[in-house]
């Protein structure tokens, strides 16, 4: 499902953030690597993308990506790696908040595998009501009708844009008139 929601939009940093930590679940830390620095990547130096206005309440922080890239590369047994990993992530933690990425650090220099960071459980995109709502198939063109001309002389039959008016042509005819 990760796979398909990346495929149509390639730029979903949170799509790469719950795929990696899929791939570290089933032990394929080369491709949960490659998805977290995919993730980061796609935060575009933001310090956070709120994902609440798609329906996902949920704020994809770029500590978080880096945090769960350490652990990846602890699995990866390449703890200096990882060490300045979370030292990156200790810049893009806000203020005063550092406890749990000292801790980790901790973790790093005993050699100690760290827990990933992931999208709370239970929470998925739900798009607001009026954006499922439009997604009904609307009829912007309408019913066929069929028009006729009232120009006696307009012997045209056919379907083409209008066209240019000449001089007496759509004047009625004598026989017409009588």
């Amino acid at each position: 499902a990760f796979d398909k929601t990346i495929a149509k939009d390639n730029s979903l940093a949170v799509g790469f953030f719950q795929r990696g930590f899929v791939h570290l679940q089933l032990e394929m830390y080369e491709e949960a690597l490659s998805d977290y620095h995919m993730a980061f990547n796609h935060l575009r130096q933001n310090p956070f993308i709120d994902y609440k206005q798609l329906g996902l309440r949920h704020i994809l922080y770029a500590w978080e990506v880096l945090y769960s890239t350490a652990a990846v590369q602890c699995r990866l047994q390449q703890w200096q790696e990882a060490r300045v990993t979370l030292d990156k992530a200790v810049v893009w933690r806000p203020e005063g908040r550092t406890a749990i990425l000292d801790l980790a650090l901790e973790q790093v220099q005993d050699h100690l595998f760290l827990e990933p960071m992931q999208v709370p459980l239970g929470e998925f995109f739900r798009p607001r009501k009026k954006e499922v709502e439009q997604l009904d198939s609307k009829d912007f063109l309408g019913k066929p009708k069929v028009i006729s001309s009232i120009i006696p002389n307009d012997e045209y039959i056919g379907f083409e844009p209008l066209r240019p008016q000449k001089q007496g042509f759509y004047e009625p005819s004598v026989d017409a008139l009588r």
